[in-house]
């Protein structure tokens, strides 16, 4: 039987991993971990704490070699490049939203949004003036262009820090849990701009949460990561994990929620 954490053999999947193994010293963090990501999906990694969540994120985005296995990029070996060709991956596939959004303070919307078109390519100041303008449009934020991070409100910079990350054209975006911190409304408004850039710019979207609403509004596949047995033990939508997965550990993770609110009724 085929493995369904894999793409069919016909078919080269637009990420996956293949018996990657992360660690930091002697402590393993995931360990034979395969996957596959469709182009133009919405891929969930979920967990609970301490699975290791992020850290496959940011083995994904090059900030950390595997121990052992590969990280595909259609079928060609990011890890087994010279640093050369990973920079040319990142730079030219790869826009990277993290939890904090990480502008920098002391630079406007603008000037952060800018930055990579002026470290990256040879376009003149007025061609990136508009280009700017162009993906602050993207996320609703023209009007915040000359401010400072430090005058935005939360969702607000989630917003700037994802036109950052849309500045080179990327198709794939990364997500590093991007409704932290937010409030239910800000973050439902938040998941309606991923879906919408996912349909508009033809983008493959990898997203690390545990907020469940999100999850369930957006993912339509995804990888389920057991923080015991250190590796992937679901595979599929937050929403047939929920409603069909057998295993009890995942299904209570997915559910709890559910649980939750009809714990609050019976009182």
């Amino acid at each position: 039987m085929a493995d369904p954490l894999l793409a069919p053999a016909n078919k080269t999947p637009l990420l996956a991993l293949r018996d990657v193994t992360l660690a930091f010293g002697p402590k393993i963090i995931q360990r034979d971990l395969s996957l596959d990501v469709r182009r133009g999906s919405i891929f969930a990694v979920m967990g609970g704490s301490g699975c290791g969540k992020s850290t496959v994120l940011k083995s994904m985005i090059g900030l950390l070699r595997p121990r052992e296995g590969q990280f595909l990029i259609e079928g060609e070996d990011y890890w087994g490049g010279s640093e050369q060709r990973r920079t040319e991956i990142g730079r030219s596939r790869f826009g990277v939203l993290f939890q904090n959004a990480a502008l920098w303070s002391a630079m406007t919307v603008g000037m952060n949004v800018a930055l990579p078109m002026q470290m990256f390519t040879k376009l003149d100041d007025t061609t990136i003036r508009r280009l700017v303008m162009l993906k602050l449009g993207l996320v609703g934020m023209e009007h915040a262009v000359d401010l400072l991070p430090s005058e935005l409100s939360g969702g607000m910079r989630k917003r700037a820090g994802l036109a950052r990350a849309l500045s080179l054209d990327p198709d794939i975006l990364f997500f590093d849990e991007p409704s932290a911190g937010l409030d239910p409304i800000t973050s439902s408004r938040l998941d309606d701009l991923i879906l919408n850039l996912r349909d508009s710019l033809d983008a493959t979207v990898v997203i690390v949460s545990h907020e469940l609403p999100s999850l369930f509004a957006i993912a339509d596949d995804g990888v389920f990561l057991d923080a015991q047995t250190k590796t992937a033990i679901a595979h599929g939508s937050p929403s047939a994990l929920r409603d069909n997965c057998t295993d009890p550990q995942v299904r209570a993770f997915m559910q709890r929620e559910h649980t939750s609110d009809s714990a609050a009724g019976k009182g």
